[in-house]
């Protein structure tokens, strides 16, 4: 891998990755809590492949990928995150990477694995950021290289997590379900409405039907005024 090896005590100045500002809090605690519910609903000794999507746009789920990825890198597993956002992508933003080539790059023309992943500054944690962003999401998101690319990467990783677009607007997460072990669902509690949870739920089902769960974000704690990330089943 090309790039410079990066100081693993570096926590980056970047919006969203509490469970590295404050590792002790309640929102972090929910973080690890969606780990260990999404590591219940696998065989554990294979890698595990999820996709991270949500209803509609600005209900958190890059900031949830994030998170989640890091506390699964706490534990020493190999994990990586795949930011499949390629309509507003926002994973170089917060690991503060670079972004000139990444997985549009590997899609569009012949590059080598090793040239899009990132490692960033959370030690067993890299990244292949968007690349730059295309006119085709879906059809590049639709092309036989990535399936292959994300078989390959199965077998350099023991976690893949990829951030995807909203599934209601647009079909990229659809395409990228088939392509995973299974999917999370984030939503706004304060914006939602269930016709628009349900019809989420059901696009996801089209493509792969094991849904791990259903991340609730700005779910009120009782008893606090903080929100906070619930992890709830599918079904």
């Amino acid at each position: 891998m090309k790039n410079k090896k990066k100081n693993f005590n570096y926590v980056p100045d970047s919006r969203g990755l509490i469970v590295l500002r404050e590792p002790h809090s309640s929102i972090s605690e929910q973080y690890r809590a969606i780990r260990t519910n999404i590591l219940f609903s696998h065989d554990a000794g294979e890698c595990l492949s999820v996709l991270f999507t949500s209803d509609m746009p600005s209900a958190g789920k890059s900031t949830t990928v994030a998170n989640v990825a890091v506390v699964f890198a706490k534990t020493g597993k190999k994990t990586l995150i795949i930011d499949a956002d390629l309509r507003r992508p926002t994973g170089h933003y917060t690991f503060e990477v670079a972004n000139q080539s990444g997985l549009s790059t590997a899609l569009v023309n012949d590059v080598d694995v090793n040239e899009i992943v990132k490692e960033t500054s959370v030690k067993s944690l890299d990244i292949i950021t968007s690349g730059p962003i295309p006119p085709n999401p879906s059809e590049l998101l639709s092309k036989k290289k990535m399936t292959v690319l994300i078989e390959e990467l199965k077998t350099r990783y023991d976690i893949i997590l990829i951030d995807s677009p909203p599934i209601v607007p647009v079909i990229d997460a659809q395409v990228l379900s088939k392509l995973v072990d299974g999917s999370v669902i984030v939503t706004n509690v304060e914006e939602n409405d269930w016709k628009t949870l349900q019809e989420a739920k059901q696009l996801i089902e089209k493509g792969n039907e094991n849904i791990f769960g259903v991340v609730l974000n700005n779910k009120k704690n009782i008893q606090s005024d903080n929100s906070y990330y619930h992890y709830g089943r599918g079904g």
